[in-house]
C-alpha cells in the first residue's frame, strides 16, 4: 500500500521508525514532515497526506502530533477520510473493522512505551468487516455529501 506520513515537532521522534516499519513490510512511504523539533503547526501537516488520501493518491495516512486529537480534527475536513486518534491495540484493531478508518492519528506524546511499530502494523493489516458496519460508514459519507441521514 501507499502511505503518507507526517508529524508536527511533537512527533518527529517516533515518524522515521514508524516510515522503517512500513517500509520492511513492502509498503511505499511518503514522508510529508516535519523533519526537526522546532515548533511547527499540525494543521499544516495534516492537510497534506488528507488531501492525498482524499484524491487517491495514497491508500492511507498516518499522523502524529501531540495527542492525536489536532491531526484527526484537520483530516476529517476533507472527503472520503475517516480518521482518528487511536492509542492501543483494540483501539488500532477497531478502527479499522468497524469504521474503515484510512488515516490514523498518534499522539507522540502518549504513546509511551507501547510497541509502535506492532501498533501500525496491526492497523495497516486489519481488514473492514464491512456489512452492518458498511451502513454505518455509508451514512457516514451521505452526511459529508451534504445529505440526511
Amino acid at each position: 500500500m501507499k502511505v503518507s506520513i507526517a508529524s508536527d515537532h511533537r512527533g518527529v521522534h517516533i515518524k522515521a521508525r514508524i516510515a522503517q516499519a512500513l517500509e520492511s513490510n513492502g509498503h511505499t512511504v511518503f514522508d510529508e514532515g516535519a523533519d526537526c523539533e522546532d515548533a511547527s503547526d499540525y494543521p499544516d501537516f495534516a492537510s497534506i497526506v488528507a488531501q492525498k488520501v482524499s484524491q487517491g493518491e495514497c491508500d492511507r495516512g498516518i499522523l502524529i502530533c501531540g495527542t492525536g486529537i489536532g491531526m484527526a480534527i484537520t483530516a476529517n475536513k476533507f472527503a472520503g477520510v475517516r480518521a482518528a486518534p487511536c492509542y492501543d491495540e483494540v483501539m488500532v484493531e477497531l478502527s479499522r473493522r468497524h469504521n474503515d478508518l484510512n488515516v490514523l492519528c498518534l499522539g507522540g506524546d502518549l504513546i509511551g512505551d507501547r510497541n509502535i511499530d506492532d501498533l501500525i502494523l496491526l492497523w495497516m493489516r486489519t481488514e473492514f468487516e464491512g456489512g452492518r458496519h458498511a451502513r454505518r460508514v455509508d451514512k457516514i459519507v451521505s452526511i459529508e455529501e451534504g445529505n440526511a441521514v
